[in-house]
């Protein structure tokens, strides 16, 4: 089981959620269950992709995974122990910081009509 929970403000979202869950390279017969997104198994990268088109701010998710694994051990097992979990995302209109833009002056001399306006963005 993959819990997250989404620790920044409510009304705040996370775009184009993915999660890469590493497996270990001798796993099959993928079997997933969530409550939001889809999960894909891909064998070629080693690992499992949750991913979540919008993630609300101070929600909490699960997902369910099983497989199945042959009965001699590998030894890439040990290796597998120690890999991350990386997680990709975007959150629209947010700074970690809270660095915010509190006056912009734009001098244009072409005759290009520029509007003051910043947009903030969060990635990882």
């Amino acid at each position: 089981s993959v819990r997250i929970k989404s620790q920044y403000k409510a009304r705040s979202y996370a775009n184009n959620v993915d999660i890469v869950i590493p497996v270990p390279p001798d796993a099959n017969s993928p079997y997933f269950k969530t409550n939001i997104g889809t999960v894909k198994y891909t064998p070629d990268q080693e690992a499992m992709v949750w991913s979540i088109k919008s993630f609300a701010g101070q929600k909490e998710y699960t997902m369910k995974a099983r497989f199945g694994f042959p009965s001699v051990a590998d030894d890439k097992r040990d290796k597998f122990k120690k890999v991350p979990i990386q997680i990709k995302f975007e959150i629209p209109y947010f700074t970690v910081s809270g660095i915010q833009v509190r006056y912009l002056k734009i001098v244009e001399k072409s005759g290009y009509s520029a509007l003051p306006w910043v947009r903030y963005i969060t990635q990882n």
